[in-house]
C-alpha cells in the first residue's frame, strides 16, 4: 500500500489489525545488536514504544513477519528497515508530535553500514507480549532491562528472572563488548592503532549510562549504576552510591549508599554515605524491601526490612528482620505493637513485626546497646539546589 498521508498511515494499520490472526503487542522496539560467533554481546534499543503507538506496532510486525503472540524478535535487513521507514514519512512533517520511531528509523537508516570493528551488527525489532514470562534470550533480556531502565515500568513491573543465564559475560571497552577470550589478540590490534584497548570492567550487565540517560538525574561516577536500574526524575547518585538491576528512585532522591536488587526507594529519601539495603538477588532474603516516601538512611546504617512514609535509621545502625527491638511511645514509655503502654520488657518485637509502617526512628542506646523504636518526631527534607536538573 502507498502511504503518503497520516490517514493512509492509519487505514493500513486499520486492515494490519483487523486481521484475526494478528495480535497486538504489549511492547516493541527497534534495536541495533552486537554478536560474535552467533553469540549476542548487547542489543541497544532506542526507543521502546511499551503500551503505546500501536500503530507502528501492527506496522512492524508486518513488515518483520512476524505472527502469533510468543515473545520474540525479528531481523530486519536494510531493505525492510527503508520500506517501514516510508510508511511513517507522513509523519516527518507533523512538527506538533513527531514519532519517536521515525527518527529512531532516521538515525539507524542514516548509521546503517558493514560494520568495521570487532563485532557482527544488524538491526532486530523486539516484541514483548507477555511481561510475565521469564527472560529466555539475551535479546528479550536486553529489552526488559531497557524498558526499566527507560522507565517504561517500575521495579518488579516485569518478569526479569533468568536474566543471569540468558546474557553472556562480556568485556567492557572502549571499542564495544568483546568476548573475553579474545581480548589479548584484540589488544595487540590496537596498539598497533596507537588507540589503546582499554577494558572498563567484565560482567553480564554493562552500565546504564552508555545506554540510556534519565531525564532529570546526575550520575557522578558512570560505574555506579548497572542497564536495568530505575531512576526517578531528580534522582542523584553520588561517586560511592550504588544502583543495581531492576531496582531504583521513585523520584528526587539523593543515593550515597546502596539500593540492591529488587529495592524500590520513595520520593524525597536520602541514602546515606555507605549505608546499604538488602536486596533479594543472594543470601535467601524473600522479602522484597521498599523504602518509603521521606526515609533517611543515616550514614553506614541499613535495612533488611522495609520502611513505610518518613522513616529515619540512626547512622551506623543497621536493622535487620530478625532483630529484637524495642518500642517506645513519644513520652519514652514502653509499648506494644498497637501503641498500648506494657511494662518494661513486653515492648521487645522482632524488627520484622514493624515491617512497612509510617514515621518509625530507629536508633541504638550508647549506654547498653538496645535497639530502640519510636515515633519520628520529624522527616526529613532533601536540599532542592541539589536535585533540579
Amino acid at each position: 500500500m502507498d502511504i503518503k498521508t497520516i490517514e493512509d498511515f492509519q487505514t493500513y494499520v486499520q486492515t494490519i489489525e483487523a486481521d484475526e490472526t494478528y495480535q497486538r503487542p504489549l511492547a516493541y522496539g527497534l534495536g541495533v545488536r552486537r554478536s560474535k560467533y552467533g553469540k549476542t554481546l548487547d542489543v541497544f534499543f532506542p526507543q521502546i514504544n511499551y503500551q503505546t503507538n500501536f500503530g507502528g506496532a501492527a506496522i512492524c510486525t508486518k513488515e518483520a513477519g512476524k505472527s502469533g503472540a510468543q515473545n520474540g524478535f525479528a531481523v530486519m535487513s536494510q531493505t525492510q528497515l527503508k520500506a517501514l521507514y516510508e510508511k511513517f514519512l507522513p509523519y516527518k512533517d507533523d512538527k506538533t508530535k513527531p514519532h519517536p520511531n521515525l527518527r529512531t528509523l532516521e538515525a539507524i537508516l542514516e548509521a546503517y553500514q558493514a560494520p568495521q570493528g570487532y563485532a557482527d551488527i544488524d538491526v532486530i525489532v523486539y516484541f514483548l507480549y507477555d511481561a510475565d514470562q521469564a527472560v529466555e534470550t539475551p535479546e528479550e533480556a536486553y529489552f526488559k532491562l531497557q524498558c526499566l531502565s527507560q522507565r517504561c515500568v517500575k521495579p518488579h513491573g516485569i518478569n526479569v528472572q533468568g536474566v543471569f543465564g540468558a546474557l553472556n559475560n562480556v568485556a567492557w571497552t572502549n571499542y564495544g563488548p568483546i568476548f573475553p577470550e579474545d581480548i589479548a589478540t584484540q589488544r595487540i590490534k590496537y596498539l598497533f592503532t596507537n588507540q589503546p584497548l582499554q577494558v572498563s570492567h567484565v560482567d553480564k550487565f554493562p552500565y546504564l549510562v552508555d545506554y540510556h540517560l534519565p531525564s532529570g538525574c546526575r550520575i557522578t561516577s558512570n560505574s555506579q549504576v548497572r542497564l536495568g536500574a530505575y531512576l526517578g526524575e531528580g534522582t542523584t547518585v553520588m561517586p560511592a552510591g550504588y544502583i543495581n538491576f531492576n531496582a531504583g528512585t521513585e523520584g528526587h532522591a539523593m543515593v550515597e549508599g546502596r539500593i540492591s536488587g529488587g529495592v524500590f526507594v520513595g520520593n524525597h529519601s536520602d541514602i546515606g554515605g555507605g549505608a546499604s539495603i538488602m536486596g533479594t538477588l543472594s543470601g535467601g532474603n524473600k522479602n522484597v524491601i521498599s523504602l518509603g516516601e521521606k526515609c533517611l538512611l543515616g550514614a553506614n546504617a541499613g535495612t533488611g526490612i522495609s520502611l513505610g512514609f518518613g522513616c529515619t535509621i540512626q547512622a551506623g545502625l543497621y536493622i535487620t528482620a530478625g532483630m529484637k527491638v524495642s518500642l517506645y511511645n513519644q513520652k519514652d514509655q514502653p509499648v506494644d505493637l498497637n501503641g498500648e503502654i506494657v511494662e518494661e520488657g513486653q515492648n521487645i518485637v522482632k524488627a520484622m513485626e514493624l515491617n512497612g509502617r509510617d514515621k518509625m526512628l530507629f536508633i541504638q542506646d550508647s549506654r547498653d546497646g538496645r535497639v530502640i523504636c519510636k515515633p519520628n518526631p520529624k522527616t526529613i527534607e532533601l536540599n532542592p539546589a541539589l536535585h533540579k536538573n
